[in-house]
């Protein structure tokens, strides 16, 4: 409402004066309003509200969008945003797609895809340009009748219901977006952001295995500073311990043999982080990190740093105090924050742990209910890992290096667009 001088050429709203056309004014106005006063009232056609929530894309300066179902055509993303002239080929990424393939080892599911990736845009000369990068996988070994079922009765603890829910429909072929094979678009751009890291500041990424189901590795026994991606890729279940990795193995085997299912732990660590990533409040790095991650498919938990064994600490006994090193820059003492205090990376290792469900498709009968709401029991289909944990492993790195380089383009952007302050910053590319 907008109140005018009376020498405006607008009509009073008192008595008959009132247009018929007028909008009728509240009550409170209509004390209000005298000869004196004249009252103009400005109509607006409303408009239709935009809500952009597609959920398939991540990041803002380094943007990843993934497409694909487990059974359709084939997988793959685009990433947009990348800096130019990096050198980048198929070989590149292939190495990780590798990794998170599926028929790998006999604790894996017996799916048999090469998941070999083709670059169709965004690259010129093995050198990327700056322009959208196009990454396709094909599916080859689809077994789309094995899921049958699914069009009739929802799989117990799997999306089938909710994408149902959601949507008032969904693809009933492996479990179309749901599928961990949607993660193909996650782990080829991460092997690029793996690179741009590596290449601009010295940043290793590295996760393994440290639990499968009550089979538990204990922290002393892996040197985070000395860790190898060789040390992890020495056996099939990715754990850096020989020893226990053969526990992990036998664990996973009993179950497959019997149709069952368990889940496990992956702990990711990153070494040589740049300072300063991360924004508070709300993108604190923390934070972004253990959304990428729970995005995750069959993730459960999320920890990071000390993590809820902290809360058994007092104050003194959890503090990182700092000192400064041989080479003057400031340090904690220990890494109980993880690499991360107040949101912001601040040059230790950053230390996580995700927390992966026992895969929810069996061979073991169950009870459920079909779509149009009657129960029965059916036992689920399909080829299917005893344990995720083996290949969520890169599927974690991928997700981390995705936020750390989003990060360090959003830092260098805003915080070293112009000189830094020297007595307290120091280069991102300082690693090198």
């Amino acid at each position: 409402f907008l109140i005018m001088a009376s020498s405006l050429t607008s009509k009073s709203i008192l008595g008959s004066t009132k247009p018929a056309s007028s909008p009728s004014l509240p009550s409170e106005l209509r004390r209000l309003s005298s000869p004196a006063v004249q009252i103009s009232i400005r109509t607006q056609t409303r408009k239709n509200l935009q809500i952009q929530a597609t959920g398939s894309s991540y990041g803002t300066h380094f943007r990843v969008s993934t497409f694909g179902e487990s059974h359709g055509g084939g997988v793959g993303c685009i990433i947009d945003g990348c800096p130019p002239r990096i050198p980048l080929s198929e070989s590149d990424l292939q190495y990780d797609l590798d990794r998170r393939r599926p028929g790998q080892s006999r604790i894996t599911t017996p799916r048999k895809e090469t998941d070999t990736c083709r670059i169709s845009s965004g690259v010129s000369e093995g050198l990327t340009t700056g322009t959208p990068i196009h990454v396709f996988v094909p599916n080859t070994d689809q077994r789309g009748l094995d899921y049958s079922e699914m069009s009739v009765a929802y799989r117990p603890s799997h999306a089938d219901a909710t994408y149902d829910m959601k949507y008032g429909v969904r693809s009933v072929q492996g479990g179309g977006r749901s599928s961990a094979r949607e993660t193909i678009g996650r782990v080829a751009p991460g092997a690029l952001a793996k690179k741009i890291l590596k290449q601009f500041a010295g940043t290793e990424i590295l996760a393994y295995v440290s639990q499968v189901h009550q089979v538990v590795l204990p922290e002393d026994l892996v040197d985070h500073e000395n860790l190898t991606l060789e040390q992890i890729e020495s056996n099939i279940v990715r754990c850096p311990n020989p020893e226990y990795a053969e526990k992990m193995i036998a664990a996973i085997d009993a179950v497959r043999t019997k149709g069952n299912s368990v889940g496990g732990v992956v702990t990711c660590i990153v070494k040589n982080a740049p300072r300063g990533l991360g924004t508070p409040v709300f993108d604190k790095l923390e934070a972004e990190l253990a959304k990428a991650c729970m995005s995750l498919p069959a993730t459960k938990g999320f920890e990071f740093g000390s993590g809820f064994s902290g809360t058994f600490l007092t104050g003194l006994e959890h503090n990182d105090e700092f000192y400064t090193d041989e080479n003057g820059r400031i340090r904690t003492k220990t890494n109980r924050s993880g690499g991360i205090q107040g949101g912001i990376s601040n040059g230790e290792i950053i230390n996580m742990r995700i927390a992966f469900k026992p895969t929810s498709t069996i061979g073991k009968k169950q009870n459920t209910v079909t779509r149009d709401k009657k129960e029965t029991e059916m036992i689920a289909r399909g080829r299917h890992d005893p344990c995720v944990v083996p290949r969520a492993v890169p599927m974690v790195e991928a997700m981390v290096a995705l936020v750390l380089v989003d990060q360090l383009m959003a830092q260098y952007a805003q915080c070293h667009l112009f000189p830094i302050n020297p007595d307290l910053q120091e280069p991102l590319d300082n690693a090198l």
